[in-house]
């Protein structure tokens, strides 16, 4: 029987010859990550439960991301919450305040994430992994209290949807924009619990941080999860991350599929998502000239190292226009490290942005940015429903690192294709 790479993940987690898509199986968990807003909760399941230990230590990492430093003191306790659990139990990858960043990102650099793993977090967002070769998807703080004590979670094994993409994007035209697309073929429950497959030669040509950009968006048409097949990009990112032995499993060649997207990236243009819907796509082109309040670059989807250099590339020499505001947070630790390193703060400061620490505090309206009624966003996250970064007044419009920095110096939305400086 011919499966794909989906399938043999799960398969091989389960211990089992073979799955086909709609079987339920139970399958060895090889990673949990939760962090301060779904952990505590886990915490008071587990304590409800009589837990007194949990399954591995050594396979637990928790994360304080969301809001941090905290801002009030509800988030404090949340914190204390999450400290105190994690040194009873002898928890060794706890990141906290100052050593981590944005638990998605602080994953895969830490090296927790491997091809072939199956790796669940109590965060929608945890299907990034995918970009590594894993099966990789959120669930619920009840549901982590159940793997935190079994190690093992029941699945549905989903149907996978192929998205083959070849083509050369045009400068200033990314893997953000591509998703965007992809989108709005789909629409938001386009790929209600379905897996979605990247591949193409497009695909092989993406850096790991591109790729974890689209896996990191599949929850918002609706999919279980998000993978690209390991390779030896792959392999060139984990040298000397990670220190386990991990096996690559690849799909048969003729592996069959719900149904496949064929996309050519030549003639893509950079594309926006309107309020309120990831699936509100237009060119941006078509959007030009409103107005911007804000501009937010950062999260789990484009905070990471290649995505502030596009940004800097831009902002080089330039100011942020005058009644824009530009909050730019880099997603981790390590991110931020590098980018001083590079200069790139310091290209951000001199055009009147401001940097904050790594925090999923913009992302989700908790803290950091937040929006003011009638305000519009230009935010390189993966959301704008309704109230999401703010005010149910305000309005966000999801993009690139590119045109987000181009709308803050224009002050308004801008396709950045269309620079004047652009090389």
């Amino acid at each position: 029987m011919k499966m794909n790479v989906l399938e043999k993940i799960l398969a091989n987690s389960s211990s089992k010859r073979e799955v086909v898509a709609g079987e339920i199986v139970e399958a060895n968990i090889d990673c949990a990550m939760v962090n301060e807003i779904t952990g505590h909760l886990t915490i008071k399941y587990l304590e409800e439960l009589g837990a007194e230990r949990v399954w591995d230590p050594e396979k637990i990492v928790m994360v304080l991301d969301h809001t941090i430093p905290a801002a009030n003191v509800e988030a404090a306790e949340l914190h204390k919450i999450m400290r105190r659990f994690a040194k009873a139990h002898n928890i060794r990858f706890f990141y906290d305040v100052g050593f981590g960043g944005i638990a998605h990102q602080v994953m895969v650099e830490k090296g927790h994430v491997v091809p072939g793993n199956v790796i669940v977090g109590a965060d929608s967002h945890t299907c990034t992994y995918g970009a590594l070769g894993a099966f990789a998807t959120g669930i619920g703080s009840t549901e982590m209290a159940a793997v935190f004590v079994r190690g093992k979670l029941w699945f549905k094994v989903p149907k996978v949807i192929r998205i083959n993409v070849k083509g050369n994007f045009r400068e200033y035209v990314t893997a953000k924009d591509l998703f965007l697309n992809i989108a709005s073929m789909l629409g938001e429950n386009g790929a209600n619990y379905r897996g979605l497959e990247f591949r193409g030669p497009t695909i092989s040509d993406m850096s790991i941080s591109e790729r974890m950009t689209l896996c990191n968006m599949a929850i918002e048409v609706g999919a279980k999860t998000g993978i690209v097949e390991a390779d030896d990009k792959t392999l060139a990112y984990l040298k000397g991350r990670v220190n386990k032995s991990f096996q690559i499993i690849k799909g048969d060649n003729d592996n069959s599929y719900e149904h496949s997207l064929e996309i050519d990236v030549t003639s893509l243009q950079p594309l926006i998502a309107c309020p309120s819907s990831v699936a509100n796509v237009k060119p941006v082109s078509e959007v030009e000239g409103v107005e911007v309040d804000q501009v937010f670059i950062g999260s789990c989807t484009n905070g990471r190292l290649e995505d502030l250099r596009i940004v800097a590339k831009i902002l080089e020499g330039k100011r942020v226009k005058s009644g824009t505001r530009l909050v730019i947070v880099p997603a981790s630790q390590e991110v931020y490290l590098e980018a001083l390193k590079e200069g790139l703060i310091e290209t951000f400061i001199a055009s009147g942005a401001i940097v904050a620490n790594p925090t999923c505090g913009a992302c989700y309206g908790g803290h950091i940015g937040v929006l003011a009624s009638d305000e519009v966003c230009v935010s390189t996250t993966n959301r704008n429903f309704i109230g999401r970064m703010g005010s149910p007044k305000s309005k966000v419009y999801l993009a690139s690192p590119a045109t987000a920095a181009a709308s803050a110096i224009e002050g308004k939305i801008k396709d950045p294709t269309t620079l004047r400086w652009s090389s």
